[in-house]
């Protein structure tokens, strides 16, 4: 096998694949320690001005690998800890990202790849795909994507489907606000690949403003947005971005962003 998760840039989109098809590429310690680093080197990318996250194989994502579960008894508190410490952080990576990410949902998202999908700030899924979180099948809880989900769907549906561990179908999750958009199987990568070559034709600088603000607002007081967003405004507002896209409008060409 190759590198356990690929990236390369086309057009500014930086295309990140979870590539352990195998495995269903699910969200093994390495796999997770991998994709924080891929996605923070996507974001340091300054050609890079979109993510799209997809996942090789017929999968996008299985999550946790349930062959190993029986076995955890016999691991100390202290390792287990450890490992579900990376699955943490890779949640916490994409939470606090400056460029938008999109989900290309190639296949089924179970569990942590369910995660994956609803912080995945647009999704578009294959027909076929099939999405859920099972664990409390197995005796678990859906603990560490419960905030994901929770952000993504809101506290009663998110807790309805932990609760049943329902496997449903794109369209379905569409309904539940997980997933933007479902077209055929073999439209999924070209669907968000136009997307969000949409988004990289922006001002890079309204882009990166504009997620920070999504992330710096979301845990404040409702006063505090307001003040935090107004202030982005003025850096906006006397950005070389603006003045170009004015100026482009007016005169009825494509602007030449500078990004500052």
């Amino acid at each position: 096998m190759g590198e356990l998760v690929r990236f390369h840039n086309e057009e500014h989109i930086g295309i990140v694949e979870l590539n352990d098809p195998e495995s269903r590429n699910s969200l093994s310690k390495e796999m997770c320690l991998t994709l924080i680093d891929t996605l923070k080197a996507a974001e340091a990318n300054e050609s890079a001005h979109v993510i799209v996250l997809t996942g090789a194989g017929n999968s996008f994502c299985a999550g946790g690998n349930i062959k190993e579960f029986a076995g955890y008894q016999e691991k100390l508190a202290s390792e287990i800890h450890q490992e579900g410490e990376a699955t943490t952080q890779l949640f916490q990576t994409l939470s606090s990202l400056r460029k938008p990410v999109i989900g290309a949902i190639n296949g089924h998202a179970l569990g942590g790849g369910l995660g994956l999908v609803a912080a995945c700030h647009y999704s578009i899924a294959s027909a076929n795909a099939k999405l859920g979180t099972t664990e409390i099948k197995l005796g678990l809880f859906p603990l560490v994507i419960l905030p994901v989900l929770i952000e993504a769907m809101g506290s009663k549906k998110a807790l309805e489907i932990s609760f049943t561990g329902e496997i449903f179908k794109a369209e379905k999750a569409m309904e539940y606000g997980l997933v933007n958009k479902v077209v055929p199987p073999e439209q999924v990568m070209e669907t968000a690949i136009e997307f969000a070559g949409q988004l990289a034709s922006a001002s890079p600088l309204a882009l990166k403003i504009g997620m920070d603000c999504f992330v710096k607002t979301r845990d404040m007081e409702w006063n505090k947005k307001l003040d935090y967003a107004n202030t982005l405004r003025v850096i906006s507002f006397l950005s070389d971005d603006l003045k170009e896209g004015a100026q482009a409008f007016l005169e009825k060409r494509q602007p030449n962003w500078k990004g500052r």
